[in-house]
């Protein structure tokens, strides 16, 4: 599928289309035009010239007759390529689908190549978006998935001022049009914001295809294709002032993105403050950036790691906080090694308040190191030597026990930096070197004191003692380090859940970030339903076609750096995570993740079984209310029909033909109450078995209304009737609706006291209300609820007009419908019951013919003719 993209209609997104099906056709290429929307422009038209035009398909809508693609046709032609213009367009009921893009999915099975439009304002993550620059709502919208899906998305482009060039010339509309389009949606401001999300939207898709493509070529390295700045946060009091500076930089790139990053480190971070962090995720936030969190035994790699998985350009640090004495002891920092191993990442070190004003003793390097089992066995012997060569400079100074003391002291330092081998190689050397130098005779391995002796050997016992708990309290104070560094982790995985994002999404994106893995993504029976990072598999990493490749599944099973690795989460549903093999330490917080995606399985599948429920509970709220109206509106007309036929079978009375005539009326009409009652049952039954689904279809409310106000009695007082005709229809079991609305005119007219009853309607986003107003006595809000229990009619009168089945049935239905009913108090004094429905977002809302252009299609308008009303 190819995709041409424009910022607004009249760009020439169908004419670029055109011009493509010819060059295509004359290289061979089978090209049919199934759907292409010309608007009248002669140059368009004469596009199609030489081209094969397949007829289209009509359908009768509200009266109307339209034409439509005909996907049958086009699939039993199978040309190589198909031209679909107008991608977000709602098909007219009666087809196959119910929007294009689905008809464009089917002829994509079926093997045929699809060249389509699409405005910028028609994708559904911009809809909001759209409607704010331009206050115009777009009903016509396509999910970004499926554009994003294309193998090629191309953008027509035209500057502002060009564009309504070409609209003055009477190029995109007709000249009737023109003035109101250029004086309201084609304004210069609409039109540049407009294809600044169109540009944006692209260079993120673009975005997209250079990873893949980095991914699948094992590439590296930073390419500087856009700015990226990430800013390493510790928590501390400079958090704030490293954000903002990163901010302007990302700034002045001109649409770079900014990324924060803490790195919660398994040997302890001193001065991570929770509240801290907190405060600068908002801060980041709030400047339109993105907060990530990962674990890392070396700061300088995580950061860097994370900087080259992103694609990172800049990176931000605040510079050292540790002192000159700090320095001079433990060497090169954080930064100095950030920037030594930063290659083709630029390094900013910012300065700050608490600049050089560290106080924390030097953390000795991680457990287990290459430079940690070098470094031990070394200071196990040189230390020891080095110390023996002070001492006996100050042998007269310094006396036997404190050389003892002194050497014990040197013991602590070597087990921390080495653990108890390098702890236990030193107490031999220091006690060999005890004994030659400083225990008479010196320069002799002869002890002639066996106090001396004594205290050798108890020297050399404690040195061991104190070397092993030295180095266990080193690993529990390490574990409790990695303990907090999880719990941060995990805090950010669940303020991420909880913030808002999609729960899955959320999940995923923070396992990548946390082991540094190249892809995460989640099976649920052998298909992929959701993918974080470059799209892979255990077969292989996905290509540009859609397709897997297989260089990238050989790499990972020869070793080189990658591993596909599948953690089972629960039934059918396993994790897959390629990237770097996870050590034991990492399985821990790899369990809690994958309780989180079960957990997150979980509640999707009790929110996909509760929305199945949902009808049955409508159903079940139809049956309770008309079962209840039954006892309550079978009496009146049962006794009226028996009184009837009892008096004219009486032999007591002789009855004129007009009384015959009368009562015979009168039983019919109580009779025909009883036959709809027992109707409602019926297809309540039907209803309820699945037999007789709702039937929800777009429906005008004057319709509605006109057909409730003819079933009540002619003698009934005025209603007065407004606003109907400048809302959309709604989306409603019409019959169904009509008896509602009667039912609610009855019940405002029974307690109006003879004024006038008010019906008006208005829209709201997506919702149409239904008001119907009454000045009667009103009822407490204490009693709201109350009138909508079965048998709770004020008074307890019976339903003359209507059907009678009560407000409780009302309710039912209204709800049953995807709305709801309401009371609420009316000004002045009265009633107003509002009837809230879903609108029909397949038809244009009305607008004031003053100042707006009536769609070419009123039912399905097309997508560049909605923008102008």
């Amino acid at each position: 599928m190819k995709v041409f993209l424009g910022a607004a209609p009249g760009v020439g997104k169908t004419y670029r289309m055109l011009d493509e099906a010819k060059r295509r056709a004359e290289r061979g290429t089978d090209v049919v035009v199934a759907y292409v929307e010309c608007h009248r422009r002669r140059v368009t038209e004469r596009k199609l010239d030489g081209l094969e035009v397949l007829p289209r398909i009509r359908r009768t809508y509200r009266g109307a007759e339209f034409a439509e693609l005909d996907l049958d046709a086009v699939l039993a032609r199978r040309p190589q390529v198909a031209l679909v213009d107008e991608l977000p367009h709602t098909n007219v009921p009666g087809g196959r689908n119910e929007k294009r893009w689905q008809d464009i999915q089917d002829l994509l099975d079926a093997g045929i190549d699809v060249i389509t439009t699409v405005n910028i304002q028609h994708l559904e993550s911009l809809n909001d978006v759209v409607e704010k620059i331009t206050g115009v709502p777009q009903r016509e919208t396509v999910p970004d998935e499926v554009v994003r899906r294309a193998d090629d998305v191309e953008l027509v482009d035209m500057s502002p001022y060009g564009l309504r060039r070409r609209m003055a010339h009477g190029n995109i509309y007709t000249a009737e049009k023109v003035d109101a389009a250029l004086s309201h949606y084609f304004r210069v401001g609409n039109l540049t914001a407009l294809r600044e999300l169109a540009l944006f939207w692209l260079a993120g898709r673009v975005d997209e295809g250079l990873q893949l493509y980095r991914a699948q070529h094992g590439i590296g390295g930073v390419w500087e294709t856009r700015e990226r700045v990430v800013v390493a946060l510790t928590g501390g009091s400079e958090g704030e002032t490293l954000i903002r500076r990163a901010a302007r930089i990302a700034a002045r790139a001109g649409g770079g993105q900014l990324l924060a990053l803490h790195v919660a480190r398994s040997d302890g971070l001193a001065d991570a403050d929770p509240a801290a962090l907190a405060a600068q995720r908002r801060l980041v936030e709030s400047l339109g950036g993105s907060y990530h969190s990962v674990v890392g035994d070396s700061v300088p790699r995580a950061l860097l790691d994370f900087a080259r998985a992103e694609n990172a350009t800049q990176l931000v640090l605040g510079t050292s906080r540790r002192g000159p004495v700090r320095r001079a002891l433990t060497g090169r920092g954080i930064g100095e090694t950030t920037v030594a191993l930063s290659g083709d990442i630029d390094v900013h070190m910012v300065t700050h308040e608490q600049s050089g004003r560290g106080r924390r003793l030097p953390l000795p390097a991680r457990p287990g190191s290459m430079g940690r089992r070098l470094a031990g066995p070394v200071a196990g012997v040189v230390v020891p030597l080095l110390l023996t060569l002070l001492l006996t400079r100050t042998r007269d100074a310094v006396n036997l026990p404190s050389d003892i003391l002194l050497y014990l002291f040197a013991m602590v330092g070597v087990a921390l930096l080495g653990g108890v081998p390098s702890a236990l190689l030193a107490s031999v050397v220091a006690s060999l070197l005890l004994n030659y130098y400083f225990i008479p005779p010196i320069h002799t391995f002869t002890i002639g004191d066996p106090n001396n002796l004594l205290a050798l050997a108890v020297f050399a016992t404690v040195a061991v003692v104190v070397a092993v708990v030295v180095d266990r309290a080193d690993r529990l104070s390490r574990r409790a380090a990695r303990a907090t560094a999880e719990a941060e982790t995990l805090s950010a995985l669940a303020g991420s859940v909880l913030g808002g994002q999609s729960a899955i999404d959320a999940l995923l994106a923070r396992l990548r970030e946390t082991f540094g893995m190249q892809s995460v993504s989640l099976r649920l029976n052998g298909t992929e339903v959701s993918v974080e990072g470059e799209a892979d598999s255990d077969d292989g990493a996905l290509r540009g076609d859609g397709r897997r490749d297989e260089g990238l599944r050989d790499e990972a099973r020869r070793g080189e750096g990658l591993r596909v690795e599948e953690v089972p989460v629960g039934e059918g549903a396993v994790l897959v995570l390629r990237g770097r093999p996870l050590p034991a330490a990492d399985r821990r917080v790899l369990t809690a993740f994958t309780a989180y995606v079960a957990a997150a399985l979980d509640r999707a599948h009790l929110a996909q079984v509760a929305a199945e429920v949902e009808p049955v509970k409508a159903a079940d709220r139809i049956r309770t209310a008309l079962l209840a109206a039954v006892s309550h509106d079978l009496r009146t007309p049962l006794a009226v029909a028996m009184a009837s036929v009892s008096s004219l079978r009486s032999q007591d009375v002789q009855f004129s033909a007009e009384d015959q005539q009368e009562l015979l009326a009168g039983a019919e009409s109580s009779l025909g109450k009883l036959s709809r009652l027992v109707d409602n049952l019926l297809d309540m039954s039907r209803l309820q078995v699945g037999a007789l689904p709702m039937d929800l279809q777009p429906t005008p409310l004057e319709e509605v209304v006109a057909g409730a106000l003819d079933s009540l009695a002619d003698d009934r007082p005025p209603v007065e009737v407004r606003g109907l005709h400048r809302v959309p229809a709604v989306l409603a079991d019409g019959p169904l609706l009509e008896r509602v609305v009667a039912n609610l005119v009855v019940n405002a007219l029974r307690h109006a006291d003879g004024t006038p009853v008010l019906v008006t309607a208005s829209a709201l986003a997506d919702r149409v209300e239904v008001r119907v107003v009454d000045h009667g006595p009103g009822l407490p809000e204490s009693d709201w609820e109350r009138i909508f229990l079965p048998f709770q009619r004020l008074g307890d009168t019976d339903n003359s007009n209507g059907v009678g089945l009560g407000l409780a049935l009302s309710r039912g239905l209204a709800e049953a419908m995807g709305g709801a009913l309401t009371p609420e108090d009316t000004p002045g004094g009265g009633l107003t019951m509002v009837l809230t429905l879903p609108a029909d977002t397949t038809a244009p809302p009305h607008t004031d013919p003053a100042t707006a252009l009536p769609p070419t299609d009123p039912p399905h308008p097309h997508p560049d003719e909605e923008a102008l009303t």
